[in-house]
């Protein structure tokens, strides 16, 4: 009788699980379905009369009419060589940096990470003011560089924080084999630590391309010319005056979320072993 008990109870619990899981798994995707299913109908009339039905007829020639009027292909080129860019410096000063932090001994070495790491709890929009100033100083003010730049920088407390925590778990016993073998202090980096860090760098890599490819007010901030556009201040032109073409600019964002799925496709697992690296000690 106990026995039924709790096996009724524990299929209750299953069930109510599954329906938890489902409901939140439903919020999640389905405005990116109707997103999709959006960017098939013919025009803003059709969306607006029936928004949530699925097109009468499929309209694939939108997103060729999306390429055409905001110019996405010399738009993608732009957004994939900031976020290329942005995070190959971006692993190149935090992975050195990391190295240092996590397996050199010296005073202040706490203080300085702490001070690092800190730049996650600031808003970014209160960067605004400082980047605006200091990228106009330098003369970079219109141009895919002073992107690169402060792209860079912002995910710079976030990639020292995973870096450092993952070169930390690094047995010091490799370091001091290196040694033995008459590696010098660079090469402990380059042909001992680093190899050992690729799960961390895909984890820092690939959160650095996502945030440069999806940034748009640092974008709109610091440029202004079509020759320096990323895909997301594209998406923002087919909005005119007196009317907004919404089944385009629909196709254009589902054309610009792809890339950051791929990414986060390819490198799922070592991002997720990344994560859970050190939760199991033994």
């Amino acid at each position: 009788m106990v026995s039924n008990k709790n096996a009724a109870v524990t299929t209750l619990q299953n069930i109510l699980k599954w329906i938890f899981l489902g409901f939140f798994l439903f919020i999640s995707l389905y405005p990116l379905l109707w997103l999709f299913l959006a960017s098939f109908k013919g025009t803003n009339l059709d969306l607006q009369t029936n928004p949530f039905g699925l097109p009468e007829i499929w309209h694939f020639e939108n997103y060729a009419d999306a390429m055409a009027t905001a110019k996405l292909g010399s738009l993608f080129f732009h957004s994939i060589l900031v976020a290329g860019f942005a995070v190959v410096v971006n692993l190149a000063v935090t992975s050195m940096g990391a190295f240092i932090l996590s397996r050199v001994e010296f005073r202040g070495r706490e203080v300085i990470y702490t001070m690092v790491t800190a730049g996650v709890l600031i808003p970014i929009i209160s960067f605004m003011v400082p980047y605006f100033t200091v990228i106009r100083v330098l003369g970079l003010y219109d141009r895919l560089l002073a992107l690169i730049i402060v792209y860079s920088a912002i995910n710079i407390p976030v990639s020292i924080f995973l870096l450092t925590n993952f070169m930390g778990g690094i047995p010091q016993e490799l370091e001091e084999a290196a040694i033995i073998d008459g590696c010098r202090f660079h090469q402990r980096f380059t042909k001992v630590i680093l190899p050992l860090t690729q799960s961390g760098l895909a984890t820092a890599g690939t959160l650095c391309f996502i945030y440069a490819w999806n940034e748009f007010i640092m974008a709109l901030l610091l440029t202004s010319s079509e020759s320096s556009r990323t895909i997301q201040l594209g998406i923002r032109f087919f909005t005119s005056q007196f009317q907004t073409d919404y089944t385009s600019m629909y196709a254009a964002i589902v054309l610009s979320i792809i890339p950051s799925v791929i990414i986060y496709t390819l490198f799922n697992e070592k991002i997720v072993s990344s994560m859970t690296a050190g939760a199991v000690k033994g």
